[in-house]
This record gives structure tokens, sequence and C-alpha cells, in this order.
């Protein structure tokens, strides 16, 4: 059989799911896709029903950048496209695992029944029928290709649910924040429009909630719609239901013309109290997970690794089931767990991104740069050399963004991105572990193992120690300047109060004692001093601290300041937010200790067994095989209970506690900061004083 005719059709369906595979990181494939899937889908998914409107109304919730004739028009595609790959890999599919199947048919039907006979027939591809064999084929070809076909449908319109969902759960989160914003920048004396723009130019501080709002900004600057219709028209396409009703009652307000201040203090209120019970619900949850995680990742693997064991001393050798269990069952559902658990809870630990003023610098340099050449290939008809060259230059020096920054900057680059002392740390461990450990010619794997895990362990350690290191120290310095924020935002309105303009009230309130913050406020004021305006200044104060508070906080005033020089009605509302935010981080905090103290106990009921099984059971049983061995040898006979015990390799099981011991501290560590502090990062300094712990406690075996 000519083999490339053979494989012509396998070929032949690669290349065809080949465009639907790159669409995603491809634009040319991205758009055949579009361009192959409109003329042919595009007028049937055009026909109106409930369940065609309910899949517009969820590609508007997830805020995805097609319309639903080109979403719908794909997805037909794609399972198209799937579903006659699929086929023809299931051909292949059947007709590879038919060649790989060895045992001879008389040999299965001699080992079955007879009702099941007929199934030695599907051994091998000689002895199968030519109908038997078209049955099997079309079988296999039809079951692959239905499977992927509908497989594909399903996770399209799928992820806009789950996309949805999010977007929902995120919102929420950020809804006491936004209405807070919006409650401040109204008492300001900013009209109510120029409020909502002001929100959604803020997406980086105030989230999904800020993109919802600029959809309203959208349709009021590019559609003349007015604010009312904008609002409802909002509260109809929102996946929250919290904004949902904000938006419509902020719309009955608006057109009844209540008073607005009183509607939006109230609903700040209910929304800090709804803040609370998100909270409760979070610590609820948080407890779920803590529990599941002893039950089925301490508990569950320790059980089975000492059944494995016991097995494995006395029926047969189960070290390298053990391996599997230790070595990828343990990490890979650790890394799941925390994988899903930062999905569920992130939206609500409300976590906040801040852009960095050096890169829309560099994109502003960059954009000056090519408007220069725009306007230069203008004046002289086409772009010269020169300017071609100067673009190139631009180019690649917002290529080199990062490394410029870390050469500046690079005490602040590592507090920033603690994982990067792995630059320095991770060469000088392997350093380390090469030059301790010895290893020998003609040393078996398990002792060239034994050799060297003890010093990868101790670098391990250190590696982890720096990062944990940086990390916290940039994490306490946000906290305590956090902690700081809602004093000085009090005395910032007290002075105002009293008549000071702002950069007289900042020059006041930084002689105050408010410790890492106060240093930050000193800064402001000599950038003040030295040329800058206000904003500038408190922008680049929020820059260099990093903190979510703090940006909300500095977004709020510099806005406000736009508005009016009586900022404090804008201050007092936005201490009363921060006092809140701290109070409930605070609660968080205090109640997290507690399934902190539950990992660490799991642990070390899992590391003591482990110990026992390695220092007391396992060399129990070595001795007692050895007695047996001699004891039939001498006496010629049973030796009764000790009759069935095998020959233990105590090495090779210390060894692999040791490593198991190891893994489980690592990911009770990490696991340990998620549930205990937010954060996986947060568990990097768990993760290391459990391996510390457990480097102890074999070293003195």
């Amino acid at each position: 059989m000519d083999f490339g005719l053979y494989y012509l059709p396998l070929v032949a369906a690669v290349l065809l799911v080949l465009p639907v595979v790159l669409a995603p990181v491809s634009r040319r494939a991205d758009l055949l896709v579009s361009q192959v899937a409109l003329p042919i889908f595009g007028f049937y998914v055009a026909n109106e029903n409930p369940r065609r409107r309910m899949q517009r109304w969820r590609l508007r919730a997830a805020h995805v950048d097609v319309t639903h004739r080109v979403y719908a028009s794909r997805t037909l595609l794609m399972a198209a496209v799937f579903g006659i790959a699929g086929s023809v890999f299931g051909v292949y599919a059947a007709g590879g695992v038919l060649q790989a199947l060895s045992v001879s048919g008389e040999a299965i039907r001699t080992s079955l029944p007879p009702a099941l006979q007929f199934l030695g027939n599907l051994t091998t591809l000689d002895e199968l029928s030519l109908r038997d064999l078209f049955v099997l084929l079309l079988f296999s070809s039809a079951t692959i290709g239905a499977l992927l076909s509908l497989g594909v449908y399903w996770i399209r319109w799928y992820y806009l649910t789950e996309r949805t969902k999010t977007r929902s759960t995120e919102i929420e989160a950020t809804m006491p924040r936004t209405v807070a914003f919006i409650f401040a920048l109204s008492r300001s004396g900013m009209p109510f429009p120029q409020v909502l723009e002001t929100l959604a130019r803020n997406e980086a501080v105030y989230g999904e909630a800020a993109r919802e709002v600029a959809i309203v900004v959208r349709d009021m600057d590019g559609f003349g719609t007015d604010v009312l219709t904008a609002l409802q028209t909002m509260s109809e396409r929102t996946p929250s239901p919290s904004l949902e009703e904000f938006a419509e009652n902020l719309a009955s307000v608006l057109g009844s013309g209540r008073n607005l201040s009183s509607f939006l203090h109230e609903q700040y209120e209910r929304f800090e109290a709804e803040a609370e019970a998100q909270q409760q619900q979070y610590l609820e949850l948080l407890s779920t997970f803590a529990e599941v995680y002893v039950t089925v990742l301490v508990a569950g693997p320790l059980f089975f690794i000492t059944v494995l064991v016991v097995i494995g001393l006395v029926l047969a050798e189960t070290l390298t089931f053990i391996r599997f269990v230790g070595y990828v069952g343990i990490p890979l559902a650790s890394f799941g767990f925390v994988v899903y658990i930062d999905s569920v809870t992130q939206s609500l630990r409300g976590t906040v991104a801040t852009d960095d003023e050096s890169t829309a610098g560099d994109s502003v340099l960059s954009a000056g740069g090519v408007q220069a050449g725009q306007q230069h290939s203008v004046t002289d008809g086409g772009e010269s050399t020169t300017v071609q060259r100067h673009r190139e230059l631009l180019e690649a020096y917002d290529r080199l963004y990062w490394v410029r920054k870390w050469l500046n900057r690079p005490l602040e680059t590592l507090s920033r991105y603690p994982a990067a002392t792995l630059v320095v740390t991770a060469p000088l461990g392997i350093v380390w572990v090469v030059l301790q450990s010895n290893v020998a010619p003609g040393m078996s794997p398990v002792d060239i193992v034994a050799a060297v895990d003890r010093h990868v362990v101790e670098a391990t350690i250190v590696a982890l120690l720096v990062i944990a290191g940086v990390h916290e120290i940039r994490k306490r310095r946000i906290r305590a300047i956090e902690r700081s924020m809602p004093d000085f935002l009090d005395r910032l309105a007290s002075v105002n109060e009293a008549g000071l303009t702002i950069i007289q009230s900042l020059r006041r309130v930084s002689s105050s004692d408010l410790g890492p913050l106060g240093e930050e406020i000193s800064r402001t004021v000599r950038d003040i001093d030295w040329g800058a305006d206000a904003r500038t200044a408190l922008h680049r104060m929020d820059q260099r601290t990093q903190s979510p508070m703090v940006s909300r906080s500095v977004t709020l005033i510099t806005n406000a300041m736009r508005a009016s020089g009586d900022l404090a009605p804008v201050l007092r509302i936005a201490a009363d937010e921060a006092q809140d935010s701290r109070r409930l981080a605070r609660e968080r905090r205090q109640e997290m200790v507690t399934y902190l103290i539950v990992i660490y106990i799991s642990f070390f009921v899992f590391l003591g067994i482990v110990v026992a099984l390695t220092v007391s059971f396992i060399p129990a049983v070595e001795q007692a095989s050895a007695g047996n061995v001699g004891a039939g040898e001498v006496a010629g006979v049973s030796s009764g209970a000790f009759s069935g015990l095998r020959d233990v390799d105590t090495t090779a099981y210390t060894v692999l506690f040791y490593h198991l011991s190891v893994i489980q501290g690592l990911c009770s560590g990490l696991i340990a900061g998620q549930l205990g502090e937010g954060q996986v990062a947060d568990g990097i300094k768990h993760a290391a004083v459990l391996l510390i712990i457990t480097y102890a406690v074999f070293l003195f075996i």
C-alpha cells in the first residue's frame, strides 16, 4: 500500500482544522474562519427565536467584541469542521487500535464465556469480515466525529455562560466602591454625565463595573442617547443583578427629580452591608475548601500510600504506584485545587490592578514618534529613510522596556516581582547542588537521588525564603500605608474645611505621624515644590505605593479637584470607604488564621505518619523478613505469620517518603497561604517553613 495515499485523508483532516485551531492566535486564520462561516451560516443564524435572543444577551453581557451573527456562524462552522475531521480521526484511531492488539483471537475466545466469544474476532484486521470492518470503522468515525462536533458547539456557548457569571461576580464585588465613587463625585458638584465618564475612564481601578458604565458613556457620546435611556439599556444588558437594580433605581431618581445625593448615600450604605454579607460567604467558602483539602489531598493520599506500603511489603511491589501518587497525583491535584480556589474567590477578594505610569509614558513617546513620522511623510510625500530608522529605534526602545526598567530601578522591580529573584538564586542553587553532591560512577539511581535530593531541598528553601522575604516586605509596607489611609483622609478633610487649598492641606498633613504613608506624602509635597501639579504628584504617589486603597482614593481626589476646590465632602466619603475596607480586611485576616492552622496541623499529621513508617514500621518488617529467612534455613520449617513477607528495600522507601513529605510540604504551604491569607504568593513563606521542618526531621532520622 502506498503510505502517501494511506495518510492523505489524515493530512487533509489536519489541514481542515488548522485554521480553526490557529484562529485565537492568528489574525489571518481568524479572518479566514469568519469569511467562510458567514456565507454558509449567516442567513440561518439571523432567524429570530427565543434561544437566539438569549444568545445575543449573553454575548452583550460577556462583552464579546463580535456580533451574534458572526459568533454563531463561526460556532456552527467550527462544529462542522471538527465533526468532519473527527470522523476521519475516528477511522485512523480504530485502525490503530486494531493494529496494536497483538493477542490472538483464539486465545481471547478460550478465556471468554460462550456469549462473548464473538469479541475474539475483533483482535486483528485479518480476522474481520468486510462487513464487520465497515461497521466498526463507521461506528468509530460517527462516534468521534459527533462527540467532537457537539463538544465544540457546547464549549463555545458554555464559554459565554461562564464568562457572564464571572463578570457578574466581579461587578458585585466592586459595587460598594463604585457607588462610593459616584456618590463622592456627585457631592463635589460634578455634572452626573461627567461623573459617569470619569468612572468609565478608570476601569483599571473599578474593574468590570466601570466597563459597564463605559457602554452608557458610549451610547450618550456616540449615539446621542439621553442618560435615562442609556442607564435603562445598561440595566437590561448587565449580567449583575445588583447593578441592574441600581441602574433602574438611578434612572428613576434622575427622571423624577429626587435628591440624588441622598439616594446615592442610601445605596452606598446598602452595598456596604451587602459587602459584609459577601465576606461572610467568602469565609464560609474557605472553610469548606479547607475541609475538602484536608480530607481529599492530605488524608486521602496518606491512607492510599499506607495501604500501598502494606501491600508492597506482603504481596507485590508497589513502589511504582506510590511514586506515581507522590510525584504526579499530589502535585497535579494540588495545582488543580489552587486554580479552582483562585477562580472562585478572585472576584470575592476584589483585587485591583493599577496601570504603570512609565508604560503610559513610553506609549505616548512611541505615539509621538509615529505621529511625527506621519507628519513628515505627508510633508515630503513619503517616509524618508531617516524617519523610518527613527521609527525602528522607537519600536526597539519599546521592546526593551522591561530590560530598561530592571536596569534603571532593580530594587523596585524586585519588590514588585519577587519571583525575579530566581534569576540570582536559581543559578546559585544549581552550583551549590553540583558542588555539594557526592555522586560517584557506578552508583544506583536510588543512591544518586539520595545524594542529591538533600542539597536540592536546601537550595529550594533558600530560594523560597528570598522570594517570601521580598514579598512580605512589600506586603507589610502596603498594609502599613493602607492602615494610615483613613486617618490621612480625615485629617486632609479637616484642613480643607478650614479653608486651605489641596496643596496647602497636603503640606500641612505631611508633618503628621502617618508612618510609611507620611513618607510618601512628603515626597508628594516635594514633587509639588519642584514644579509638578497636585494631580500629577498624587498619581506618582499612587504608582510608587501600588496599593488598591491608595489608587481608589487618589482617583477620587484628582477627579474631584476638577469640579470643585471644596474637597472636604469627597474626602469624608473616601475616608469612610477606606475605613470600611480596612475593617473588612482586618476581620477577614482574623478569621482566616483558623484555616492556616488547620493546614499546618494536617501536614504535621502527614509528616508524623510518614516518619513512623520510615523509622518504625518498615525497619521492623525488614527485621522480621530477615529473621524469617534465617529460621527457614536453619530449622526448615515455616515461620508462621511472617512467611509471606517480601524483601524490603529500606533505602528506596526512605528516599521516597522524604520526597513525598517535601512535595506535600510545598503544596500544603501554598494552599495554606491561599486559604489563610488570600493569595498563593502568601503561601511561599509557609512552604519554606514546612520544607525546613521536613528537612530537619529527616536530617535526624
